[in-house]
């Protein structure tokens, strides 16, 4: 103990926070100290497996030290400190600071000792008849024998009060930043031996059909902690590897390593890891650690080979264990959590209510088991930021429906993970360990056990619900196969008619009664403006008794009968000036009903029968006066049509929550990449920071050019790589638009960052002075390749963090499909536009196109038919009041593409030849839309080409005559024809012949053979033309 040194500084602002606390709780009426007046911790002798208590967790927490057979008495105004002379040396530290420190030494004399106990003993009486004691301590040893004794004697009319709970809610539950840095350390130990270490061990043994005990395992885990360079070198599972200044020999095991597998298991953690084969099936793995003293547990379940009924257990387990992270924040009855959690298992899977834990975690830190703050359903502690909880969700000996030999009947299923609490989502300090399904199921059976039916066609699992045999291998019409599949089509015919019977059955069912003027559609309302509310807030130039604009409340006064009357700009239409000889006049029109059949002629009023001032004309010889006034009226009416339709567009736009920044750990940034829409100023390359629950974009420009995206209103998060473009994309849509700048409102934010490089001049540079071959152009080529694949990876690992950051909020990362992709012209370009698995996209160019495939109810195709090269494409949405959304000039050649786009995606769609008038059809599917759908609602336009295809069979058909017809056809063509039956002979004999030589010839052959006759026949009258006008030219 020689290089013990305690912080002074530290011991007096604990030991105050302290008895601050115990004071405040005195004032307010002793509901957690419970009135005592002296508090006596007392430390025995150490075993040599020590438990962590809370008398050992005061001793680390004021002095950073264990101090053995030493004895603690806290009062209000002093704290006595009964100790050995070796270790009342390093006490001395703490003595001379703001609250009294007593340090009392004991010696070899027996009498002198009991002196010391007595003074402690009068020190108690003194404060009071109430003593707080840790009723459940064990402390044992000679020292807290000769204590017992003098107090029992001594101390007989002072009440022991239990001070358990005091001591973790005043001292050790709220941790400062330097407690939290000691678990997050810790915390991330715990993660570097569970991932990579101890599974990779696992995993080659099983991969390897190798038997090892569940003990042996666990020995190399427990090893590890002893080797050094294995905490210099070791990754966590997000590429990121531990604090810099960890002291690996601070470290120490406070349970396990625990393996469990076979159907033997115990989520107590009361047995350590026994002599059993590690079992491929439900194996858990379960360990904690302490450093400089504070304390952290993760376990994990993993999973070989599992079945359904295991998958989908533990995905619930995942579900449950999010909703109590998501529940544990600062302010909540401990209870509650539980309780939802409980409930959530009993209304969801209610046959896993029995296996459901009896508490899903408790305190940790300096203990690495507070028993005061236990997650149970009776626990009534209210959570406070800071606290630390060990939060584990489990069930036990769940049936296994199927198993696979006799150790897997049984299972169970555990996650463990050490969590802060805060004010809103809590921070997982052992989050770096994954629990997905994916990262936790290893399958080693070869393809033939595991399935032994006949397999299905392989989707791309990026695909969705893209169909896969829409990929092609070309692009250009000649390469391609545009013949239509007939046995495809007919499948997306009948598939096509479910489809609208079902919107039509889901119209009538959810429009079940009449909605006139609902759906959405904006009713305009009878509009009242205020200028003035009393007299005294008239302009002063009124008394004048003139034209007065005033540009603060949008008002003009006029003068009438010798009053002046305010009128709102909102009530006047225009005003015009004229002039008749030495006058000019100027009139001015107010809105009122029947004016003109215009759009706005649906200007509502309150009563419409009343009597209305159409227009007033004054007359004035000053006509420059007038003609200032007329423009000043058009510009204030323009300033008020221009805000109130800014105050429309913002209508939408909602205030988010401020941003939580993180601040005991840097964010993961992603340096110089430019945003879109773009910031006002000039254009510079900022930086991304995920933080706790959303992204900040910082511009280096000002710290006040940022945007700021929270996780809670991100709907889709794209990654688009820079193949096959300029550019490498992160793209996220908004659920509610936000205001970038000023006042750009936007629900698409973009980062980006150029793949191209053109900081260098490759025309001539020194290479081309001594090297005439290509391969500088190959390593050009070669290092572009390289850097585009690097941004790409750059780009898409950030893209992921952002996802895993909002996992809470299910957040995904999405990304295009270029193979299934399209051209089509949404706005004025045109843009090459991309299925996902959840959206139609193109973020390429601005403006962006992103349309949610579930947003959407029918699609209709449009001027498809026969001799068009382009098609249009309509969607309309689920929500009647927003416009349907056009993409234009799609070529013919996707057209089988984009109808099986849409098919496989279940989206109805039908086709014409003609453009729809959407506003019109749109405006009587919102008027009613009961009767719209009662009427056979999207039917109609299933109708229409349905009746070109009718159209098509009559045309058709109009060519089948009779043969009756046709044999008086033929006579009445022989009587009727000019030719005589000579010239029919010979032509006929030429067909003959033709027909001889060639048989089957198409009309286009027969026309260019027609046009080379004609030719051949006007040879001789052409020359003898030419030879005319020569000889006239001589002439």
């Amino acid at each position: 103990m020689a290089d013990i040194k305690i912080d002074s500084k530290l011991f007096q602002e604990r030991i105050s926070q302290f008895i601050s606390a115990w004071k405040n709780d005195k004032r307010s009426g002793d509901a957690l100290f419970g009135g005592v007046s002296s508090i006596l911790i007392n430390m025995g002798k150490v075993d040599a497996n020590p438990e962590f208590h809370k008398n050992n967790a005061m001793h680390f927490w004021l002095l950073g030290y264990e101090f053995p057979t030493t004895l603690m008495l806290f009062t209000l105004d002093t704290i006595y400190i009964l100790t050995t002379q070796k270790k009342a040396k390093y006490l001395d530290q703490v003595k001379g600071g703001r609250y009294p420190v007593e340090v009392l030494v004991r010696g070899k004399d027996n009498a002198e000792n009991e002196k010391l106990f007595l003074k402690i003993a009068d020190a108690i009486k003194t404060a009071g008849k109430k003593l707080g004691v840790l009723t459940k301590d064990t402390s044992k040893g000679p020292f807290i024998d000769e204590w017992k004794k003098v107090f029992a004697d001594n101390c007989k009319d002072v009440e022991e009060v239990d001070i358990s709970q005091a001591l973790s809610a005043g001292a050790f539950s709220a941790k400062d930043e330097t407690e939290l840095r000691a678990m997050r350390t810790s915390s991330k130990a715990c993660v570097a031996l569970l991932t990579p270490y101890l599974l990779d061990e696992m995993s080659n043994a099983l991969d390897a059909d190798k038997k090892i005990k569940h003990s042996a395992l666990a020995d190399k885990v427990y090893a590890k902690l002893e080797d050094q360079k294995f905490w210099k070198t070791v990754e966590l599972p997000n590429r990121q590897k531990l604090p810099a200044d960890l002291d690996p020999d601070q470290l120490d095991w406070i349970l396990g390593p625990i393996i469990q597998s076979g159907g033997k298991f115990d989520l107590k953690w009361q047995a350590d890891s026994d002599d059993d084969v590690l079992h491929p099936g439900i194996i858990i793995a379960a360990m904690g650690l302490r450093y400089k003293s504070y304390c952290s547990q993760i376990a994990r379940t993993f999973m070989v080979d599992p079945n359904k009924s295991q998958e989908s257990n533990y995905k619930f387990l995942l579900t449950v264990h999010n909703l109590i992270l998501k529940e544990i924040r600062d302010g909540v009855v401990v209870k509650d959590v539980y309780s939802k959690a409980y409930n959530m298992v009993k209304s969801k899977k209610p046959e896993l209510e029995k296996h459901f834990v009896k508490n899903v975690g408790y305190g940790i830190g300096l203990e690495n088991k507070d028993p005061t703050l236990i997650l149970n359903g009776k626990n009534t502690r209210t959570l406070k930021d800071g606290m630390t909880l060990c939060v584990t969700t489990g069930f036990n000996d769940i049936q296994n429906p199927s198993p696979q030999d006799k150790n897997s009947k049984v299972y169970s299923l555990v996650l463990t993970d050490t969590i802060r609490v805060t004010g809103s989502e809590p921070v997982v300090f052992t989050g770096e360990a994954p629990v997905d399904v994916d990262a936790t199921s290893f399958f080693f059976k070869d393809e033939e056990e595991a399935q032994p039916t006949p397999k299905k066609e392989k989707r791309d699992a990026r695909v969705g619900a893209v169909a896969t045999k829409n990929i092609t291998s070309t692009r250009l019409r000649s390469e391609r196969n545009t013949t239509v599949d007939e046995d495809a089509d007919k499948r997306r015919r009948a598939h096509q008619k479910e489809l609208a019977q079902k919107k039509q059955k889901e119209g009538l069912a959810k429009y079940a009664e009449s909605t006139t003027d609902s759906n959405g559609v904006e009713v305009k309302k009878f509009k009242r403006f205020e200028s003035y509310k009393r007299d005294n807030q008239f302009p002063p130039k009124v008394k004048d008794m003139g034209i007065i604009l005033d540009q603060k409340n949008a008002t003009i006064v006029l003068p009438v009968m010798g009053r002046p009357v305010p009128f709102h700009i909102n009530t006047i239409k225009n005003a015009s000036k004229s002039d008749e000889g030495e006058w000019s006049f100027l009139r001015i029109n107010f809105l009122s009903p029947g004016q003109g059949v215009g759009r706005k002629d649906d200007q509502p009023f309150e009563d419409a029968s009343a009597h209305f001032v159409r227009s007033l004309t004054f007359r004035s010889t000053e006509g420059h006066r007038y003609t200032e006034i007329a423009n000043q009226i058009a510009n204030l009416k323009k300033d008020a049509v221009k805000k109130e339709q800014e105050k429309k567009d913002m209508e939408d736009v909602v205030e988010q929550d401020k941003l939580v920044e993180l601040r005991n750990r840097r964010p993961v940034v992603l340096d110089n990449v430019f945003i879109r829409p773009a910031m006002e100023g000039k254009r510079v390359p900022g930086k991304v920071e995920i933080h706790q629950n959303g992204i900040r974009y910082q511009s280096p420009l000002s710290t006040q050019q940022r945007v700021d995206i929270l996780f809670s209103n991100v709907r889709h998060l794209f990654f688009q790589p820079c193949q096959h473009e300029l550019i490498v994309i992160i793209h996220i849509h908004l659920k509610d638009p936000i205001i970038i700048g000023n006042k750009k409102k936007t629900k698409d934010v973009q980062f980006y960052r150029e793949a191209t490089d053109i900081q260098f001049d490759e025309t001539g540079n020194r290479k081309r002075k001594y090297r005439y071959g290509d391969e500088d152009e190959f390593e050009a080529e070669q290092e572009e390749r390289r850097r585009r694949a690097e941004l790409d990876r750059l780009f898409k690992s950030f893209t992921e963090k952002i996802a895993e950051a909002g996992r809470n909020e299910n957040i995904e990362v999405d990304m295009p499909l270029r193979d299934l992709g399209f051209n089509g012209v949404p706005f004025r370009s045109n843009v090459y536009i991309q299925p996902t698995t959840e959206c139609l996209i193109q973020i390429t160019e601005p403006p962006f196109m992103v349309i949610t495939l579930e947003d959407i109810e029918v699609a209709h195709l449009e001027r498809v038919q026969f001799g068009l090269k382009n098609f249009d494409l309509v969607f309309v949405f689920k929500d009647f009041s927003r416009p349907p959304y056009h993409i234009n000039t799609i070529p013919v050649e996707s057209l089988e593409d984009v109808k099986e786009f849409l098919d496989s995606s279940d989206i109805a769609f039908s086709e014409g030849p003609l453009n729809l008038n959407w506003s019109v059809i749109m405006k009587t599917v919102t008027a009613n839309t009961h009767q719209f759908f009662l009427d056979g609602g999207w039917g109609f336009l299933q109708n229409e080409s349905d009746d070109e295809e009718e159209e098509e069979e009559e045309e058709e058909s109009a060519f089948e005559i009779s043969e009756s017809e046709l044999e008086e056809a033929s006579e009445s063509s022989e009587e009727d024809s000019d030719f005589d039956s000579n010239a029919s002979a010979e032509a006929s004999e030429d067909d003959e012949d033709e027909s001889d030589e060639e048989e089957g010839e198409d009309w286009d052959e027969l026309e260019r053979k027609a046009k080379k006759r004609d030719r051949e026949s006007g040879l001789e009258e052409e020359e003898a033309a030419r030879g005319k006008n020569k000889k006239q030219r001589k002439r």
